[in-house]
């Protein structure tokens, strides 16, 4: 049409003067009326074509609304007007907006509108309106323009799309993800949600309360770094190369740790890892959850304590498993176990060597409330210098030459239990630094290491010197006798119970033919009085020695000893009592003279014991029996 009228238009400028064509009339009406008639059809045609388009248009299940270039309703289609219920007229009115829209919506969708309706780029909003039937729809806007040859907008076309379906159904996916967080959070274990890089998206609340921190500040904090900061510092390097494995492979995976809490502490989790899978069978997130396994590491490491208190039993072997005896001596010292056993203090046991400390230090453990867990035992004196620290407290790896792994030490194994330190007056000086620190913040480091370990130990030391004279000399940390002397106990040696030798003689003969396959009957008389004439420097353990080698030697069913093995010493029941006070005065001069000489030193190249060529812990058994005060001659 424009194309014919355009035409028409300029064969009406170019037309001949009448004036000067006279002759030509008839001709150029002949013109005017064929124009006119294309024009005419052109019209009609345009007529029909636009009745088509708007019974398509009409036919189309959105709502249309055509907009001029300020926003006015100029048309709207059947979708729209039967939805809304008004005319053309009423959609077109300044109040159209106020009276199909949500009151909720308005405002915002008036903004968004102005602002976008001043551009040319198309926009979308999503809005409530309000049907014929009273009730409100979501319903999806997209406004798009049509623009003129100079890139002005002409009017706006505005497409409205039902999506009330898929509104509740997203209300209903977010109550749904609502009630499951909820249940997630209920759980007792600890939940989080990855993506499928590993980053983390979601925490339940059992695991934000744990670990202190609220979603954002994990979040912001960065996830792998706070791995490397919450985990056990031993558990690092392990837990992120089998995390770094477990993500790309792919496949649920688990990893044991530590975890910071925020009271501090570090507790065990179990973290198992599951992937996500979409339609693809692509991983789109992991799901983790950690339970504590805190109880079941104790019970694992309580499994591993007895498992090394039991070789040690198996290789040594030990005095014997019961307190045997009825003397006045031996009854106090059961009243000493049973009145400290339950209590956490430590214990210094004190007596010559085979007196059997280590059996009082089991008594102890045994009737004590750790008497479910480890009970190891160290002997000071056969471990060298060098490496009584390493075996007590542990090492990191490459703390030195041969530390080729981390090791844990004695304390380690030991916790939850008690550790008895046997021959407690041999350790060098600066592991005594290192017990001492135990003994009063119940914490140490490893070799290498500068991560405090705590433990809860029991400590029960025992000692065959006179740890007195040791602190004299300086060769025993003052402190740590005190820390360690907290109940003292003294165990007498065997001569000074004589009336329990029967009843010791009886047990071990009995133990010992069992073990040896033989039948013993009977003791013989003179075997009872040469074993209680004897003076037992070995005390019990020496008697256990003798008894086993005459089970080894007897062939009949009357236990026997052999005179001739105790000949060496002198009997301590048969001498008349002068001999034995001259000899006692005599041995007392000889020991007093050493100790003047040697100004109350006893062990050493220059001691007492070294001068009177004894063993330094017969010595001082002696002092102790002579009543000697070592002491005045190191005054004098």
């Amino acid at each position: 049409m424009p194309h014919s009228s355009g035409a028409g238009l300029k064969q009406e400028h170019d037309r001949p003067n009448s004036a000067s064509a006279p002759g030509s009339a008839l001709t150029q009406e002949a013109v005017t009326a064929t124009d006119i008639d294309d024009l005419k059809r052109s019209e009609a045609k345009l007529q029909q074509d636009e009745h088509e388009l708007r019974r398509i248009v009409d036919l189309i299940p959105q709502a249309i609304i055509v907009l001029n270039r300020y926003g006015k309703a100029i048309y709207a289609n059947l979708g729209a007007l039967e939805y809304t219920g008004l005319s053309l007229d009423e959609v077109s009115a300044d109040d159209f907006h106020d009276r199909v829209f949500h009151p909720e919506d308005v405002q915002r969708v008036r903004d968004e509108r102005q602002k976008a309706l001043s551009g040319t780029v198309p926009f979308q909003n999503e809005q409530r309106a309000l049907g014929r039937n009273g009730k409100y729809r979501w319903f999806l806007i997209r406004y798009k323009p049509l623009l003129d040859q100079s890139g002005k907008v002409v009017r706006w076309y505005a497409t409205g799309t039902d999506i009330e379906d898929l509104k509740q159904a997203q209300d209903k996916l977010r109550q749904d993800e609502r009630e499951l967080r909820q249940l997630i959070d209920f759980l007792p274990q600890q939940i989080i949600v990855l993506d499928e890089q590993g980053t983390l998206l979601q925490a339940n609340k059992t695991m934000l309360d744990y670990i202190g921190y609220t979603l954002e500040e994990m979040k912001g904090g960065g996830h792998q770094q706070r791995i490397k900061r919450d985990v056990h510092p031993d558990d690092r390097e392990r837990v992120q190369s089998e995390r770094s494995a477990g993500l790309a492979r792919g496949v649920p995976f688990e990893t044991e740790k530590r975890l910071l809490g925020k009271d501090g502490l570090f507790r065990w989790f179990l973290f198992r890892y599951k992937p996500v899978l979409d339609g693809d069978g692509d991983i789109v997130r992991w799901f983790v959850s950690a339970t504590d396994i805190q109880d079941r590491k104790h019970a694992e490491d309580r499994m591993r304590n007895e498992a090394v208190a039991l070789r040690e039993d198996i290789v040594r072997s030990s005095m014997f498993e019961e307190i045997v005896g009825t003397s006045e001596a031996l009854r106090e010292i059961v009243a000493q176990i049973s009145r400290v056993a339950p209590t956490d203090s430590t214990v210094l046991i004190q007596g010559e060597t085979g007196t059997g400390k280590e059996l009082i230090a089991r008594a102890i453990h045994n009737r004590s409330r750790r008497a479910n867990r480890a009970f190891i035992r160290v002997s000071c004196a056969a471990i060298p210098p060098s490496l009584i620290a390493s075996e007590l407290f542990g090492h990191e790896k490459g703390a030195f030459t041969g530390a080729l792994q981390k090791r844990f030490g004695r304390f380690e194994s030991a916790d939850g239990g008690t550790i008895f330190l046997d021959e407690v007056g041999e350790l060098p000086q600066e592991t005594q630094i290192s017990l001492l620190r135990v003994l009063q913040e119940r914490e140490f480091e490893r070799l290498g290491g500068n991560q405090p370990i705590h433990v809860d130990v029991r400590v029960l030391a025992a000692t065959n010197r006179d740890l007195h004279a040791a602190v004299e000399e300086g060769s025993f940390r003052k402190d740590l006798f005190y820390r360690l002397n907290v109940f003292p106990i003294q165990v007498p040696p065997l001569r000074d119970r004589v009336d329990d030798i029967p009843l010791l003689v009886e047990y071990l003969v009995d133990r010992y033919a069992n073990k040896a396959g033989k039948r013993i009957r009977s003791i013989s008389k003179r075997t009872l009085q040469l074993v209680q004439s004897y003076s037992w420097p070995g005390n019990v353990r020496e008697l256990q020695n003798v008894i086993e080698r005459a089970v080894i030697v007897c062939d009949g069913e009357t236990f026997r000893v052999d005179a001739s093995w105790f000949t060496r010493a002198a009997p301590i029941s048969h001498a008349s009592p002068s001999f034995t006070v001259g000899l006692a005065e005599h041995e007392k001069t000889m020991i007093e003279n050493a100790l003047r000489q040697t100004k109350g030193r006893i062990s050493g190249p220059s001691g007492a014991a070294t001068k009177l060529g004894l063993p330094r812990q017969t010595l001082e058994s002696k002092i102790n029996k002579l009543g000697i005060n070592r002491y005045r001659f190191k005054a004098s």
